[in-house]
Protein backbone atom coordinates (compact mmCIF):
# COMPACT_ATOMS: atom_id res chain seq x y z
CA UNK A 1 0.00 0.00 0.00
CA UNK A 2 0.82 3.91 -0.77
CA UNK A 3 1.99 5.42 2.86
CA UNK A 4 0.45 9.11 2.86
CA UNK A 5 1.05 11.53 5.26
CA UNK A 6 -1.45 14.87 5.87
CA UNK A 7 -0.02 18.36 7.09
CA UNK A 8 -1.32 21.56 7.05
CA UNK A 9 -3.96 21.40 9.10
CA UNK A 10 -5.04 24.28 12.32
CA UNK A 11 -7.10 26.49 13.72
CA UNK A 12 -8.47 29.69 11.28
CA UNK A 13 -10.94 32.57 11.45
CA UNK A 14 -13.96 31.96 9.03
CA UNK A 15 -13.43 33.56 5.40
CA UNK A 16 -9.70 32.26 6.06
CA UNK A 17 -7.47 29.99 3.92
CA UNK A 18 -5.12 26.97 4.84
CA UNK A 19 -3.60 24.90 2.32
CA UNK A 20 -3.12 21.21 3.22
CA UNK A 21 -0.31 18.52 1.91
CA UNK A 22 -0.87 14.63 0.96
CA UNK A 23 3.01 13.69 0.73
CA UNK A 24 4.22 10.17 -0.67
CA UNK A 25 6.81 8.01 0.13
CA UNK A 26 8.75 9.12 -2.78
CA UNK A 27 6.67 6.86 -5.02
CA UNK A 28 5.34 8.81 -8.73
CA UNK A 29 2.03 9.70 -8.54
CA UNK A 30 1.07 9.23 -12.34
CA UNK A 31 -0.12 5.42 -11.22
CA UNK A 32 -2.92 6.81 -8.68
CA UNK A 33 -5.99 8.98 -7.81
CA UNK A 34 -5.77 10.94 -5.18
CA UNK A 35 -8.45 12.00 -3.12
CA UNK A 36 -9.34 14.16 -0.68
CA UNK A 37 -11.69 13.27 2.28
CA UNK A 38 -12.80 15.28 5.71
CA UNK A 39 -14.86 13.44 8.57
CA UNK A 40 -16.42 15.78 11.74
CA UNK A 41 -17.98 14.45 14.06
CA UNK A 42 -20.87 12.71 14.33
CA UNK A 43 -20.79 12.29 10.91
CA UNK A 44 -20.02 9.87 7.93
CA UNK A 45 -16.14 10.48 6.14
CA UNK A 46 -17.12 12.60 2.94
CA UNK A 47 -15.83 12.64 -0.09
CA UNK A 48 -14.68 15.76 -0.98
CA UNK A 49 -12.17 16.65 -3.92
CA UNK A 50 -10.02 14.03 -6.34
CA UNK A 51 -7.24 14.33 -8.87
CA UNK A 52 -6.17 11.54 -11.36
CA UNK A 53 -2.79 12.28 -11.81
CA UNK A 54 -3.31 10.73 -15.69
CA UNK A 55 -4.82 13.97 -16.41
CA UNK A 56 -8.52 14.09 -16.36
CA UNK A 57 -10.81 16.91 -14.80
CA UNK A 58 -10.47 17.15 -11.32
CA UNK A 59 -13.14 16.79 -9.47
CA UNK A 60 -14.94 19.00 -6.29
CA UNK A 61 -18.31 18.15 -4.95
CA UNK A 62 -20.36 21.31 -4.52
CA UNK A 63 -19.72 22.40 -1.14
CA UNK A 64 -16.27 23.28 -1.83
CA UNK A 65 -16.78 24.38 -5.25
CA UNK A 66 -15.22 27.62 -6.05
CA UNK A 67 -13.70 27.67 -2.52
CA UNK A 68 -11.17 24.77 -2.49
CA UNK A 69 -8.41 23.75 -5.25
CA UNK A 70 -6.73 20.22 -6.01
CA UNK A 71 -3.64 20.68 -7.15
CA UNK A 72 -0.60 17.81 -7.98
CA UNK A 73 3.48 18.02 -7.80
CA UNK A 74 5.02 15.21 -9.49
CA UNK A 75 8.11 16.61 -8.70
CA UNK A 76 7.51 17.02 -4.97
CA UNK A 77 5.45 13.06 -5.03
CA UNK A 78 2.59 15.75 -4.09
CA UNK A 79 -0.89 16.32 -3.72
CA UNK A 80 -1.92 20.00 -2.38
CA UNK A 81 -5.84 21.23 -1.62
CA UNK A 82 -5.89 25.24 -1.49
CA UNK A 83 -8.82 25.90 1.07
CA UNK A 84 -10.39 29.47 0.58
CA UNK A 85 -13.45 31.25 2.50
CA UNK A 86 -13.45 28.70 5.05
CA UNK A 87 -16.47 28.29 6.99
CA UNK A 88 -17.40 27.09 10.44
CA UNK A 89 -19.34 24.17 9.10
CA UNK A 90 -15.84 22.93 7.36
CA UNK A 91 -14.44 22.19 10.48
CA UNK A 92 -13.24 18.55 10.55
CA UNK A 93 -10.60 16.21 10.09
CA UNK A 94 -9.04 15.61 6.83
CA UNK A 95 -7.80 13.03 5.28
CA UNK A 96 -6.16 12.28 1.73
CA UNK A 97 -6.32 8.63 0.22
CA UNK A 98 -4.75 6.49 -2.93
CA UNK A 99 -6.82 4.40 -5.19
CA UNK A 100 -5.57 2.68 -8.40
CA UNK A 101 -8.74 3.46 -10.38
CA UNK A 102 -7.37 5.27 -13.84
CA UNK A 103 -10.01 8.43 -12.95
CA UNK A 104 -11.82 10.06 -10.49
CA UNK A 105 -14.83 8.59 -9.89
CA UNK A 106 -18.48 10.29 -10.12
CA UNK A 107 -18.64 9.68 -6.56
CA UNK A 108 -15.52 9.66 -4.17
CA UNK A 109 -16.11 6.77 -1.87
CA UNK A 110 -13.96 5.55 0.49
CA UNK A 111 -14.63 2.47 -0.43
CA UNK A 112 -12.90 3.11 -3.75
CA UNK A 113 -9.67 4.14 -2.03
CA UNK A 114 -6.94 1.58 -0.57
CA UNK A 115 -4.24 3.77 0.72
CA UNK A 116 -5.14 6.59 3.33
CA UNK A 117 -3.26 8.79 5.69
CA UNK A 118 -3.53 9.45 9.35
CA UNK A 119 -5.27 12.79 9.05
CA UNK A 120 -5.01 16.56 10.01
CA UNK A 121 -7.55 18.44 11.97
CA UNK A 122 -9.05 21.79 10.62
CA UNK A 123 -10.68 24.05 12.94
CA UNK A 124 -12.16 26.92 11.70
CA UNK A 125 -13.49 29.50 14.35
CA UNK A 126 -13.45 32.88 15.58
Amino acid sequence: QLQLVESGGGLVQPGGSLRLSCATSGVRLDYYTIGWFRQAPGKEREGISCISIGGSVPVNVDSVKGRFTISSDSTKHTVDLQMDSLKPEDTAVYYCAASSLPRCPRSIVPSLFDSWGQGTQVTVSS
